[in-house]
């Protein structure tokens, strides 16, 4: 039997329907205090329909737009939850961030480059990504840099080690 369209949804429901993992759903209620499911004894936890188009509106701007957490952090402050909310229920589109630009007015001088952990938000695994993150030419280059320089901080210690260290540290 099917629920109605207004019943509260358990968690493994909610990310069956959003196609995520339901650490996910805890993690990113974490990092969104917006999101706050009815807890029942034991700490289970019931979505509303509302809280489910907002974690919908999240899941679109995060995987679909590209936006960081930090972004759409950004958004529900500036635009409120029922913006992200329309989001989610397709009722309302937002453009994708540019990484060369400040999201909202004011922040131009505290405005740095994107990095690649800001994009993952140090939590990749969590968020459940998989497979390749789009990144831009720029962060290709600081990272093939980045990997290059650890090669040969790698070779160097190495030289300086001894072979009982060397035993050691494999």
């Amino acid at each position: 039997m099917d629920k109605s369209p207004d019943a509260f949804r358990t968690i493994s429901e909610v990310a069956e329907d959003l196609d995520l993992p339901q650490h996910v759903l805890r993690f990113w209620e974490t990092r969104f205090a917006h999101i706050k499911p009815l807890k029942r004894g034991g700490g289970r936890r019931y979505y509303r329909p509302d809280d489910i188009d907002l974690l919908k509106g999240i899941r679109h701007l995060l995987y679909g737009e590209g936006y960081t957490i930090k972004g759409v952090q950004r958004i529900l402050k500036g635009e409120g939850v029922r913006f992200v909310q329309a989001i989610g229920r397709g009722e309302q589109s937002v453009a994708a961030p540019r990484p060369d630009e400040p999201i909202m007015d004011g922040e131009a001088e505290d405005a740095t480059e994107e990095t690649v952990a800001d994009r993952l938000s140090d939590a990749g695994p969590l968020l459940g990504l998989s497979g390749r993150v789009p990144l831009p030419d720029a962060s290709v280059r600081s990272l093939k840099a980045a990997l290059h320089e650890l090669l040969e901080c790698d070779r160097v210690l190495s030289s300086l080690r001894t072979p009982a260290e060397s035993a050691v540290s494999e």
